[in-house]
């Protein structure tokens, strides 16, 4: 697998990771399964691509994902299988990518998200230009009225610093903030420093980020800066049979 070559852009040092393995318990194989004609790991990397926010890799522990990804033109690495989360799989892409260190930002994508419009992905590492902030994320408002209780949907908190950012003080599964006004629907996708990767990969679990079930807890609690971009709507994550058919009539375009 080539280095990443110096950078004479800041497309040339970004690199999007997509970490995507076979076990998934509620939908086995689900990189593989189909969607409009294409594996879901495959439509996935499509979109990175058309975002033109820097080269997009899949980062991976199947070889049957690296040859399907492979034979639809894009790149794979493989990684270890042991690793406990998509961050320390793309940390391990990183490392064998980019040995020279040119890539500057990572931005790490589920490889469950088929329908993340391309503009989101490139919104993603905007709160990096400035240096204060360590790593960057998306939400979008919440506009059904159910979400607002459900612990599947994970609420970002923050305080407003610029139109449409927050920087986050907290992540949660519970109804929060309390009292009226907006919540947010937090967004699976992160833009990292190089930096900070590193950092976050060699800290320990954090007591919250156990108890809540939420990673992005851990950097929070060891002082680190996130700040979050508000967009437009919320990608289907695609977790269920229910899921999948559903992301299969949103991108055949139908209602």
């Amino acid at each position: 697998m080539p280095s990443v070559p110096p950078p004479v852009s800041p497309l040339a040092s970004t690199l999007i990771l997509i970490p995507a393995r076979m076990a998934a318990t509620r939908l086995p194989g689900k990189p593989l399964k189909d969607i409009c004609g294409l594996p879901m790991i495959v439509q996935v990397l499509r979109r990175a691509q058309a975002a033109k926010a820097g080269r997009a890799v899949v980062a991976t522990d199947s070889g049957e994902i690296a040859e399907a990804v492979r034979a639809h033109g894009g790149e794979a690495v493989l990684t270890r299988a042991d690793h406990p989360s998509g961050s320390d799989r793309i940390f391990e892409a990183l490392q064998a990518l980019d040995p020279d260190r040119w890539v500057e930002t990572v931005i790490n994508l589920q490889g469950d998200l088929p329908t993340i419009p391309p503009q989101d992905i490139r919104a993603v590492a905007a709160p990096l230009a400035d240096p204060a902030v360590d790593i960057a994320t998306l939400a979008a408002e919440i506009r059904e009225a159910e979400e607002h209780a459900n612990p599947n949907v994970v609420k970002a908190v923050g305080s407003q610093v610029a139109p449409g950012r927050l920087r986050a003080l907290y992540f949660t599964r519970a109804t929060a903030p309390h009292g009226d006004g907006p919540r947010y629907h937090h967004i699976g996708i992160y833009a990292y420093r190089r930096a900070a990767l590193e950092k976050f990969v060699r800290l320990a679990p954090s007591v919250l980020e156990m108890r809540e079930k939420l990673e992005q807890l851990r950097a929070i609690e060891a002082g680190m800066r996130i700040d979050v971009t508000i967009v437009n709507s919320v990608p289907l994550g695609v977790d269920t049979p229910a899921d999948l058919d559903a992301a299969r009539r949103m991108l055949a375009g139908e209602p």
